[in-house]
């Protein structure tokens, strides 16, 4: 019984390291993992103190056929048979050694550019000096990692009413070995297998290279949640050591489900409606897709844009209940909701009295009225200057300061782009009256001309008229074309004047009523160039002499310099005259006197005269008596 268990122990221990006991020891690995293409090495490590007489290596195919096929034979008379045949031609290389100190050898076999075809079991066989043998197994095992994993949702929707499970989306791997599996996932939870609710439809194909492509079709009975939900699916594949996983692109389908609910946004949304806004009313359905939806408004039906009805420049009988509608032809479910609207509205005001005409010291009431839908305040205003609030204006003792145009405005005060305005003239009789006297405008520079202005008020609007005098001789000065403007008051005139000489204005205001007239004097703006006057002697001789009249333009600055010049060269002819004199080359006596004029000038005049020429020279003084007298008296 103790040699039946022990052999039963060895037995055990033989199948747990996967190694054949004999009377040479031979140790390999139970499993070699090498990726496609790659180089693999197979070690035989053997236990004798002498080298192996013969080592044999063989492979056997997985399968029913269980033969042994030699691939490299080896003995100590140096004889070495590699059999490549057509599987391993170039592709094989085979090494062993043997170290007497450790009573230990090796055997390496090395293929290279691994194949498929080469996944099988590789046995070696070890024969010592003696009879005595030991052989050792090992499986190569081949990886190759595939494709990065393809999928594709479904283009068209899938409906939750649908009995069967709808196909989701397709997931495609490509050569992979060994076979590839495929999970499915929603929201990272992963799908399994269910007759109801979930069904995974799977196909592999083997090419031509023995790699496998494995194609999943994922089905399910869509909720309306899943709208939202990303789809995925995971593959998970063997490499040598070790299991990897990777995952395609997340994706979201699309879910058709039944409207059950209906909702109506009115656009502004938040905000008070007023005649001449647009409004758009939008129906919209908690089902996908969206239904046919139908609009109507005190339940008569209205055009629209399916789920869109547009108002535009809508009034106060836009008001009321709008009503929208759904109907699911599909599902035949039927759904409405319904949104007030209230269009405000502003009507045109009403002042009351109209155009007025008092009487000065009178009182007038002005009403101003306007029919809305929402409250209002009213302001009044005249020539922009606030007046009050209210509806009811009182006008008391009116003057000409009362005159004027009136404005009321009404606001809706919770709409303030509702506002309108409304406008009434009063007048104020009277009689003519000046605010201010007559005004003087600058000097216009291109003609020297200024502007006169005067302002009446008074009602009926006076006539005004203007007149101009001469202040010295009092005679009148023709007036040019006045240029009037009407106010709410009164009236404005203004005359354009070029005095040459001062003079006096007036204006004249003139109503049924009465006339009043103010004046100004006007000061002379510009002098003549050269203006005569004529005098005459006592004896009717008449002599020029300087004109003190004014002149025009702007050449008085020369006139000044010539007459300076003139006085110059009288000064140096009257001295080269007296120096003559002096020398005695200029006669002096009553002989040899020469008459510069022949008429008689009266005994006031004084007459200075000069001419210029080339050899004359004369200067005549002539006394109060009249008599001629020499240089020297």
């Amino acid at each position: 019984m103790t040699l039946r268990y022990i052999a039963l122990l060895i037995a055990g221990l033989s199948v747990l390291t996967c190694k054949t006991w004999a009377m040479v020891d031979v140790n390999m690995e139970d499993r070699v993992e090498v990726s496609l293409k790659g180089q693999a090495e197979i070690s035989c490590i053997y236990t004798l103190k002498e080298p192996a007489k013969m080592i044999v290596w063989f492979t056997k195919s997985p399968g029913r056929d269980q033969s042994r096929k030699r691939v490299y034979y080896y003995d100590t008379l140096q004889k070495e048979i590699i059999d490549e045949g057509s599987e391993y031609a170039g592709r094989i290389n085979f090494t062993h050694s043997h170290e007497p100190q450790n009573s230990r050898g090796s055997a390496l076999l090395i293929i290279n550019n691994v194949q498929l075809s080469d996944q099988k079991e590789y046995i070696c066989t070890v024969h010592d000096v003696s009879t005595d043998s030991g052989e050792g197994h090992t499986l190569l095992q081949i990886f190759n990692s595939p494709s990065l994993p393809v999928i594709e949702g479904t283009h068209t929707g899938i409906s939750v009413t649908a009995e069967e499970p709808s196909k989701v989306a397709h997931c495609k791997v490509d050569d992979g070995y060994p076979r590839p599996n495929i999970t499915w996932y929603k929201d990272r939870f992963p799908l399994q297998q269910s007759n109801n609710e979930v069904k995974i439809s799977e196909s592999e194909t083997t090419k031509a290279n023995g790699l496998f492509t494995v194609e999943s079709d994922l089905y399910i009975k869509p909720q309306r949640t899943d709208e939202d939900a990303l789809f995925y699916c995971e593959v998970k594949y063997f490499v040598p050591g070790e299991v990897r996983m990777t995952e395609s692109k997340k994706i979201n389908i699309t879910v058709h489900y039944p409207t059950t609910k209906v909702t109506v946004y009115v656009n502004p949304r938040n905000g008070l409606i007023k005649e001449g806004d647009t409004v758009e009313i939008r129906c919209e359905g908690n089902g996908n897709p969206q239904p046919v939806f139908s609009f109507t408004h005190n339940e008569e039906e209205l055009s629209a844009d399916n789920e869109m009805l547009l108002l535009e420049n809508v009034k106060r009988s836009h008001s009321g209940t709008y009503v929208c509608q759904s109907f699911d032809f599909g599902d035949g479910i039927y759904a409405e909701d319904s949104v007030n609207i209230t269009v405000h509205y502003l009507d045109q005001i009403v002042v009351t009295p109209e155009e007025t005409v008092l009487n000065q010291g009178d009182d007038l009431p002005l009403t101003c009225n306007a029919l809305s839908s929402l409250p209002t305040q009213t302001s009044w205003y005249k020539d922009g200057t606030w007046l009050g609030k209210g509806h009811v204006l009182v006008l008391h003792n009116a003057s000409y300061d009362t005159a004027g145009l009136y404005v009321c405005q009404v606001t809706v005060s919770s709409l303030h782009e509702l506002q309108k305005q409304n406008s009434v003239q009063i007048s104020v009789r009277g009689k003519p009256k000046f605010t201010k006297e007559i005004e003087v405008g600058p000097v216009n520079k291109a003609d020297r001309s200024v502007n006169l202005t005067c302002y009446a008020e008074g009602f009926p609007f006076p006539n005004i008229t203007w007149t101009l005098s001469d202040q010295r001789t009092g005679q009148p000065v023709p007036v040019p074309e006045a240029e009037n403007q009407m106010t709410d008051t009164g009236v404005i005139s203004m005359i354009s004047v070029r005095a040459m000489s001062e003079l006096t204005a007036k204006c004249s205001a003139a109503n049924e009523l009465g006339t009043e007239e103010v004046s100004r004097k006007i000061e002379a703006s510009a002098r003549a160039t050269t203006t005569t006057t004529q005098a005459t002697s006592p004896k009717g001789t008449e002599l020029p002499v300087p004109s003190n009249q004014p002149r025009t333009g702007g050449g008085s600055g020369v006139i000044i310099a010539v007459l300076i010049i003139c006085l110059l060269l009288i000064a140096i002819l009257g001295s080269v005259l007296y120096f003559l004199y002096k020398k005695g080359k200029l006669p002096c006596g009553r002989s040899g006197k020469q008459d510069f004029t022949k008429q008689k000038a009266s005994k006031d005049d004084i007459v200075m005269e000069m001419k210029s020429g080339k050899s004359e020279e004369a200067v005549l003084l002539q006394g109060v008596n009249g008599d001629k007298k020499s240089p020297t008296e």
